[in-house]
């Protein structure tokens, strides 16, 4: 059977998590119209009698400022290393290809890529044939092709196409495995998720989650979770008055948690100043940042 890692590459809020979530058939990878709101590096696996595709979502590709972008794009070196395939992410709402292509050849792949256009419904015909045509004359670029994520568009050729470029060999999972991650780090990123919802300006930026219990106690599970800040100033946000903001985060996570989970969910938030986590090695490494 043809067997392979296919990995996701490209700048922030281009779609990387929409694609892989589409590719999948299911919600693995959260999303959000802010950007970088993917930090680690998510697996989704795809498996049939014929195939077994390993697709990654990395974090958008930026110029580290902290600790915290520095091991985001330490998930995005590692997926350069194992690829069999590079899916190449363009947002075709850019101005000008231009910007993203030297990006991506500056990526040096030694491994077949396709450069996947997104959001072809949000532009014209004659835009999507312009960045195709642009696309189809670089070296770095094997095949182009113009999708819509979001409405599923052209997917199915996508993955038609990325399993004609896989190696043969033996699968690495099990057929019934849709990622190698535990479930505790999604009820983490779902919570993260509606941090990015329901907040404004720097607070998701300067946030992150760290489930600290997970119970199953008949009839639900039990979740205890810790949101980490950076300032009191902010801890104060996410409380809101008298609690209203804390609550309705918690609200609206435990819905998203028990769809994900199928299962009734107790679920305890409360809210840690850790000063400068994102440029700590220790908070980072404790809160899952390699």
């Amino acid at each position: 059977m043809k067997v392979g890692f296919v990995n996701i590459f490209g700048k922030p809020n281009a779609g990387k998590s929409t694609l892989l979530n589409a590719l999948l058939g299911e919600k693995l990878a959260i999303i959000s119209p802010k950007v970088q709101t993917t930090r680690h590096r998510i697996k989704g696996i795809i498996t049939t009698e014929d195939y077994q595709v390993i697709f990654s979502d990395t974090p958008g590709i930026i110029e580290p400022k902290y600790k915290l972008h520095e091991k985001m794009m330490n998930a995005v070196k590692e997926a350069l290393e194992d690829a069999d395939v590079a899916v190449l992410l363009y947002d075709l709402t850019e101005n000008d290809p231009a910007d993203t292509h030297e990006l991506f050849a500056a990526l040096k792949l030694r491994v077949p890529a396709i450069v996947v256009c997104n959001k072809s419904d949000k532009v014209s015909r004659e835009q999507v044939d312009t960045v195709l045509d642009f696309f189809s004359r670089q070296p770095y670029c094997k095949e182009p092709i113009a999708i819509s994520a979001i409405n599923g568009v052209n997917v199915a050729s996508l993955v038609k196409t990325v399993v004609e470029l896989l190696p043969e060999g033996e699968p690495f999972f099990e057929g019934d495995e849709i990622t190698d991650l535990p479930t505790r780090f999604f009820v983490g990123e779902i919570i993260r998720e509606k941090i990015y919802q329901l907040y404004e300006e720097e607070i998701p930026y300067h946030t992150t989650v760290l489930v600290q219990e997970f119970k199953e106690k008949p009839p639900m599970i039990k979740i205890q979770a810790d949101i980490i800040v950076q300032r009191e100033t902010q801890k104060g946000i996410i409380l809101g008055g008298g609690g209203k903001g804390i609550k309705a985060l918690g609200i609206a996570a435990r819905a998203d948690i028990e769809k994900f989970l199928g299962q009734k969910v107790f679920l305890e938030l409360f809210v840690k100043v850790k000063p400068k986590w994102r440029d700590n090695d220790l908070y980072l490494k404790e809160y899952g940042y390699r």
